[in-house]
């Protein structure tokens, strides 16, 4: 794709929210469709449908690249998710996993990079892949990832102290692990890739110390972004950077001019509008309407939501930043507040918007 694409969808007002899991989730046997590519393709077709917008954003899991890692290292998938390393993974693991590339991935893992397919091949969305940051999924590896990594930025080595090696090696693994993923959706047909590093934020980077010369958000999140960034950019496929985390403005300035995505989504904790003098203009912002809040009438009435889409509208129009306006993250489906949700979205999709005749 061209940015322009991504800049005429904002001039054109678009609005979404990365929505797929409140179509799956109306579906008979949702947990069978995700191990069936056909059919979470077409759930993934129907999303972008219902929400009238070009890119087809898939659901947002990101426990799949730790679980493809982890049986790779022999742990069950059933055990991925509560599964830390209790000892730095030892350089010869870090060597078998880059040679192992080839190995097959999960049926689940394939179900979604064949729904990525059937985009491409059967619909005129623009298929769109999803990984997690490789720090993000770091952190998912390690019990206790903040000390190690404030001790780096303090200067102690991996030498000098085993949760710096700790958080080194598991690094090491994670960027192998979500460069092979991403290899996987590209060659299904991904177009774009939403990259999501939320654990990227203030509580595992100290802000006096990214204030400083730690180097801490270079070493851990910039460098091995810029790595993924290199790949996806040798296949064409644009940058989609999400970050719902708590940040600095300085983060969000690094983060766009480093990583230069095409699209930068950011939480509800930012002010767009700030945010955009520190964002290069051909940057598009995306979002952030505070969705996870969407589930609760007290805390997030309907009213609340229509007020807060009109602001984001006339403020980011104000300041005349490229924006789509769209969900803070993934809208999850809640059982019990499922009418609820789907009004509030409803409500960010049409306020101020009119009704047509």
């Amino acid at each position: 794709m061209q940015q322009r694409f991504y800049l005429e969808l904002a001039e054109a007002g678009l609005r979404m929210p990365v929505g797929a899991d409140l179509v799956l989730q109306e579906q008979a046997e949702p947990e069978a469709i995700l191990l069936d590519a056909g059919r979470l393709g077409q759930v993934v077709a129907a999303a972008a449908d219902r929400y009238a917008t070009p890119l087809a954003f898939p659901l947002m899991d990101l426990r799949l690249e730790k679980a493809d890692l982890l049986a790779f290292c022999g742990v069950a998938e059933e055990a991925a998710d509560a599964f830390h390393f209790s000892e730095p993974p030892s350089e010869s693991l870090i060597e078998e996993l880059r040679g192992g590339a080839a190995r097959p991935f999960s049926p689940r893992i394939q179900a979604n990079q064949g729904a990525v397919r059937y985009i491409a091949e059967s619909t005129g969305y623009v298929p769109v892949g999803m990984l997690i940051g490789p720090f993000s999924l770091m952190t998912k590896l390690v019990a206790d990832p903040i000390a190690p990594v404030a001790m780096a930025g303090k200067g102690v080595t991996a030498e000098e102290d085993d949760g710096v090696r700790m958080v080194e090696r598991c690094l090491e693994l994670a960027l192998l692990t979500v460069l092979r993923s991403a290899r996987a959706q590209m060659a299904a047909g991904a177009k774009a890739m939403i990259v999501c590093e939320p654990a990227a934020n203030t509580t595992y980077l100290s802000p006096r110390q990214l204030r400083g010369d730690s180097g801490l958000l270079e070493r851990f999140v910039l460098e091995p972004n810029r790595r993924l960034r290199a790949l996806l950019g040798e296949h064409g496929v644009d940058l989609i950077f999400h970050n719902c985390g708590v940040l600095t403005t300085d983060m969000v300035r690094q983060f766009a001019a480093e990583l230069r995505p095409s699209v930068m989504s950011l939480g509800s904790s930012r002010k767009l509008w700030e945010d955009a003098a520190v964002v290069a203009r051909e940057i598009v912002l995306f979002g952030n309407l505070p969705t996870r809040m969407f589930y609760s009438d007290s805390v997030m009435p309907v009213e609340e939501v229509t007020r807060l889409t009109l602001e984001l509208r006339g403020k980011m129009a104000e300041c005349g930043h490229p924006h789509i306006l769209g969900s803070e993250c993934d809208v999850l489906h809640v059982p019990e507040a499922a009418e609820t949700i789907r009004r509030k979205v409803d409500a960010m999709l049409h306020a101020g918007r009119r009704p047509v005749v």
